[in-house]
Order: C-alpha cells, then sequence, then structure tokens
C-alpha cells in the first residue's frame, strides 16, 4: 500500500536536529512562501484563455492569518506570473508579492533590503529546484513534505504536509509555537452554555 507523502514525511530535517531548527524558527520575522508547489499543489489548470484556476488550501490562508496576527510578516516569492496568486494575495492581506521572479535569490535580496530583515531573521518554505539559493541564504529552510528531494535535504524542517494540504499552516503553527505564541483555539462552550447565551 502506497502511502501519501502527508503522511509519511518527517517533520523535520533528516539530519536529527530539530532543537536547531527549533532555535532558527523562534528568530523568524519574515516568512517568504513560493506559491506553485507550496501555497497550491504544483498543479496548473489552463483553459482556452490561458492559467484558468489554482487551488489554495484554507488551513494555510488561516496559517498566513496566525503569522500575521503574531506580528511575522508574510511575502510571496515566484517565478510564475498569475492574476489569480495576485487575488489571493490581496485577500489574505499579503505584501509584497514578487511574481515573475526567475532568480529567486536576486527577488529574496531586493525583498530582505526593503523590509530591512536579516536573512537570518527570515524563513521560507519551499518545493522544487529553483527554490536551493533562497533557501541557503535564509534562517530558516522549509520544504513541504512532497517537495523534491534535494529540497528536502536542503532543509531545516520539512512540513508533515504537501504542498496545498496543509503545509503552510503546519510553518505557521511551528514557528508561532517556537517564538512561544502558539495560538490556541477557544475552548468550546458546553451546549448549555451556548442555547443561554
Amino acid at each position: 500500500m502506497v502511502r501519501q507523502a502527508n503522511q509519511s514525511a518527517p517533520a523535520r530535517r533528516s539530519s536529527g536536529r530539530p532543537a536547531q531548527a527549533a532555535s532558527r524558527a523562534a528568530r523568524v520575522r519574515l516568512v517568504v512562501l513560493d506559491v506553485d508547489g507550496v501555497l497550491t499543489d504544483g498543479r496548473l489548470y489552463f483553459g482556452a484563455d490561458g492559467e484558468a484556476l489554482k487551488v489554495f488550501d484554507v488551513r494555510d490562508g488561516h496559517g498566513v492569518r496566525l503569522l500575521r496576527e503574531a506580528g511575522v510578516g508574510v511575502a510571496l516569492l515566484s517565478s510564475r506570473a498569475s492574476p489569480i496568486v495576485a487575488r489571493r494575495a490581496s485577500e489574505l492581506d499579503i505584501a509584497p508579492v514578487l511574481q515573475g521572479e526567475r532568480d529567486k535569490l536576486a527577488g529574496l535580496n531586493r525583498l530582505l533590503a526593503s523590509t530591512g530583515v536579516a536573512a537570518a531573521d527570515c524563513a521560507y518554505m519551499g518545493d522544487d529546484w529553483p527554490d536551493l539559493p533562497v533557501l541557503a541564504q535564509v534562517g530558516f529552510a522549509a520544504a513541504v513534505a512532497d517537495a523534491a528531494p534535494e529540497v528536502r535535504r536542503a532543509a531545516h524542517w520539512i512540513a508533515p504536509a504537501a504542498g496545498g494540504r496543509g503545509a503552510v499552516r503546519a510553518l505557521a503553527e511551528y514557528v508561532l509555537r517556537c517564538r512561544h505564541r502558539h495560538p490556541s483555539p477557544e475552548p468550546a462552550r458546553r451546549i448549555e452554555d451556548r442555547e443561554g447565551a
């Protein structure tokens, strides 16, 4: 029986240094995300007029909101350009959004210069070879569960979920837990309490 990637992947770098990953994550002030393969599952849907559809997971959107509410910045860095991405970023109040960045490392360096965040205080989550130079530059390198093997080896931490299936939410919770700001849901109220409200 074949297990899905999000069920079988370890939740940290295979080097066995979770303490190092946690200390790196605790410094994070800015989380930069690739889009295709991280916020989406990597599939591209085309219609007669070009790109017609991308699928995003609402759990990832909530993870972005948790980061922002905790004072952690969130940005997007993608080698492709898509109005769909711009719209999703607008819905989640993500800024800045760098699209069409063929040289992602150059894009990251411009982003860091414009935000004033040091590379050591930046996290990046990627899934494929174009992400490798960025992962090598940032203080906290993260990969989705179904990332390319080279990306998984370069990461300090590997999400337990695949791209577009909750990996960003898992990253958000991990970073916030390491910063000692883990969100906790409001406890469920008893039925009689809800009825009396």
